[in-house]
């Protein structure tokens, strides 16, 4: 009896792992797939057609290496990205923190608008009253003690859902696949490419979505270099999800606009799903746009205050109120007040500037036996992580000519 009992518990802490390494994944994934996601990818698409193949490839092994990089450094060290900002210089952590925070809260407003016109879409429901129907639905996720197995699942299935949906609407709107197969290869015009490949890595792995999963880890106790390998997985499967969703997504857009179609610049990825797909596909698209912009509320909020909660005991012993709270927040502001565009052209610019400072942090933290230990990070992985910083540091700091609107 004994040894089934032991059995029996070691199946169960198997499971419970399992299920946090994929949930970690998917909480990355469905954060980065937001309703910005969706504009976004259609609106490149429908600029540079098959050539645009080339660049969501490119993004995506960007993504993988930077993502690589953060993951394991925060999971072998078991400490948070401001833990490490605060041992390589003290009070940097603080600053991760605020950037964080403030980029989060502003693009959760946009998250909760892209929810509440999911809904307006599907039932033809108030704006906002669907923000609001949105906001409570997001934060009752986080009433449970023991909110990490039920995020975990929810963004797993809102995630698969957003595929599924979406590969049906890629495969109804006929894509030339073979086209957009040679220019991911073999692009034209490069250098017009460069733009859109940096755009859409901050996209992906910008702000509080690069510490999204590293965070949920730490929060289920899977850490030390001990679990590098689940570690190591569980961000591939991640940024798997966001590429597979973005490949979809695309080639979706594509099949519509090598038609001669054009797409309606205020709505270019819901008029794709129209054309592609019909009336059903343009409530598909509802459908995606509100688990779009639910997951990534939920993801913004855990993850903002996942780095809230380090600076205060307070914050710490009443985490889930102040998720719920920021929430909560987000959503008064997008009912009441409506989109505060300065705001989101501020947190823009702010988002531009994390990636490139956590990488670099955590590039730095990967050669300090105070925080890794004896772990030894690879050389190539210090090196890819490198060019990514040039890369997104270039792109961060020509979005701060954004900041010079809020000044008018």
């Amino acid at each position: 009896m004994a040894e089934k009992k032991l059995i029996e518990e070691k199946l169960v802490k198997k499971v419970t792992k399992s299920g946090a390494l994929l949930g970690a994944a998917f909480i990355m994934a469905t954060s980065a797939i937001g309703p910005g996601f969706l504009t976004q990818t259609a609106s490149f698409t429908n600029q540079f057609q098959a050539n645009f193949a080339f660049a969501i490839i490119i993004s995506i092994i960007l993504g993988v290496g930077a993502q690589l990089n953060v993951w394991r450094i925060i999971g072998v060290s078991g400490m948070r990205g401001q833990e490490i900002g605060n041992k390589i210089l003290p009070g940097l952590g603080h600053v991760l923190t605020v950037l964080v925070a403030l980029g989060g809260l502003a693009f959760n407003i946009g998250n909760i608008g892209g929810a509440a016109l999911g809904l307006n879409v599907i039932f033809g429901l108030n704006v906002s009253v669907a923000a609001i129907i949105c906001g409570i639905g997001a934060s009752l996720l986080f009433v449970s003690d023991d909110a990490g197995p039920v995020i975990d699942k929810f963004t797993k299935i809102l995630g698969g859902l957003m595929i599924l949906i979406v590969g049906y609407v890629a495969i109804s709107s006929k894509p030339p696949v073979a086209s957009a197969m040679q220019r991911m290869i073999a692009p034209k015009n490069i250098t017009e490419l460069i733009f859109p490949i940096i755009t859409f890595l901050g996209g992906t792995v910008g702000g509080y979505i690069t510490f999204a999963g590293g965070h949920r880890l730490i929060d289920a106790g899977i850490t030390g270099e001990e679990n590098i390998d689940d570690i190591t997985k569980s961000s591939l499967a991640g940024m798997g999800v966001a590429g597979i969703m973005r490949i979809f997504l695309f080639l979706a857009v594509l099949g519509v606009v090598s038609k001669g179609i054009d797409l309606d610049p205020s709505n270019p990825a819901a008029s794709a799903f129209m054309h592609g797909a019909g009336t059903i596909g343009y409530k598909f698209f509802g459908i995606v746009l509100l688990a779009a912009g639910v997951t990534s509320t939920v993801g913004a909020a855990y993850t903002s205050v996942s780095f809230l909660k380090t600076t205060s005991k307070k914050i710490e012993n009443n985490e889930k109120y102040w998720i719920i709270g920021f929430i909560l927040v987000s959503t008064l502001i997008m009912s009441f007040v409506g989109k505060p565009a300065k705001l989101l052209i501020l947190a823009g610019s702010l988002n531009g500037l994390i990636l490139p400072l956590t990488l670099g942090v955590v590039l730095l933290a990967a050669h300090r036996k105070d925080i890794v230990g004896s772990y030894k990070h690879p050389k190539w992985l210090t090196i890819f992580g490198i060019l990514i910083v040039i890369a997104a540091s270039y792109a961060g700091f020509q979005t701060l000519s954004n900041m010079a609107l809020l000044l008018k």
